[in-house]
């Protein structure tokens, strides 16, 4: 589909807020020994929220998905002071009846590309409806027209019926524009990952069938306190296949983990672009970095460090290419860490309780707002001249 059908609403359209938040900061102290400083930048006492992405000018941007909570709010939203304002417009990211096509239904990851360019995976999922034709898809904007750049419908074989498109990130140095990297957790036990060639629309699942994608068997986590295992029939908390991804500062290198696991995996985006390349090659491409954290997001810095969203811990972690773990920050109120975005100064980080859902807990919806965006401090921060 042409870009220009999917945000042909979008010039002129009015903004209009849609939740207040409220904004404040300080290092936190408490019984629990947290360690480092944790600031809440914001407050949400409507849905939910996941993707974090904000741009070289300190434009934030958070994705409110569907698949769990079918709200009236917008899906996707910029942050202005103490106000949401639906982004791109109204008229795209509230609820309508425009084709699932040309609206956005459910953002969830997102991301910038190396230029400063939103990119936002549309999960198209609405809790308890299948997903309709057209409705998953990536989006691409530009923050300094607010106009759409891209719009790539995901389809069959790549798209499949339990598909959970669940984060993304954009690489500039393969494809004429650009190739999408999409993982799919899956909402039932087939995850992939998802290569997208974005002038082209071309698009293929991969490496569905390889372990590193997968959930491991027998996996065992202990939230807030309780044990709980792997169980694909009964979940008791989110859990899912390849899902936590991003990309080494110059593009060389994809990095990913399932959630349901403590891994870390990469492969190089030479070869996983290459549409050309075989499942076997692909298979031999893969680098395991070893054991880490359960994580749901990952996000780089410029110094190649990835940050860790540490749920089991209440924390934000940092990897280190030499395999060191680093705690950045480790705080009560980081409950189920979701979306994470590094800029030179701070990690970024949503806390939508995610694991509090009634789904997990027997029917009881133990979630108590207000979720959170909150931010740590990267010490010291990231120079220009490093990035």
């Amino acid at each position: 589909m042409n870009r220009r059908d999917l945000f042909a609403a979008a010039a002129g359209a009015t903004l209009l807020p849609v939740l207040a938040a409220s904004a404040r900061a300080g290092t936190v102290s408490g019984d629990t020994a947290p360690t480092g400083s944790l600031e809440v930048v914001a407050e949400f006492y409507g849905p939910g929220p996941s993707g974090i992405a904000v741009t070289p000018d300190n434009r934030i941007f958070i994705g409110f998905p569907r698949h769990a909570e079918n709200h009236g709010k917008a899906t996707l939203a910029e942050l202005k002071g103490d106000v949401l304002v639906p982004y791109p417009d109204a008229a795209l990211s509230l609820p309508s009846s425009a084709a699932p096509d040309r609206r956005l239904i459910s953002i969830h990851g997102m991301t910038t590309d190396s230029r400063g360019r939103l990119w936002a995976i549309d999960d198209g999922k609405i809790v308890g409806r299948p997903i309709a034709p057209g409705a998953a898809k990536i989006i691409g904007i530009d923050p300094a027209t607010d106009r759409p750049i891209a719009s790539v419908v995901l389809n069959p074989p790549a798209m499949r019926p339990d598909s959970h498109m669940n984060d993304l990130r954009v690489d500039l140095t393969h494809g004429a524009r650009g190739t999408a990297y999409v993982a799919d957790s899956s909402f039932g036990t087939s995850p992939a990952l998802v290569v997208v060639d974005i002038a082209t629309g071309r698009q293929r699942r991969v490496l569905a069938d390889h372990p590193s994608i997968h959930a491991e068997k027998g996996f065992l986590t202990v939230l807030e306190g309780r044990p709980l295992r792997y169980d694909p029939k009964h979940p008791t908390f989110p859990i899912g296949g390849v899902d936590s991804i991003t990309l080494s500062p110059d593009s060389s290198l994809l990095y990913y983990s399932p959630l349901t696991s403590r891994r870390l995996y990469s492969i190089p985006t030479a070869l996983l672009s290459n549409f050309d390349a075989t499942e076997e090659q692909l298979a031999a491409g893969i680098t395991d970095h070893g054991e880490k954290v359960m994580t749901d997001g990952l996000a780089t810095d410029a110094q190649g460090r990835i940050y860790l969203t540490a749920s089991e811990h209440d924390a934000i972690m940092r990897w280190i290419p030499d395999g060191t773990i680093e705690i950045v920050v480790r705080d009560p109120r980081i409950v189920w860490p979701d979306g994470i975005f590094a800029t030179r100064t701070h990690v970024y980080c949503t806390l939508g309780q995610w694991n509090r859902l009634a789904g997990f807990n027997g029917g009881t919806d133990l979630r108590q707002p207000p979720y959170l965006l909150v931010r740590a401090p990267i010490t010291p921060p990231i120079r220009e001249d490093q990035t």
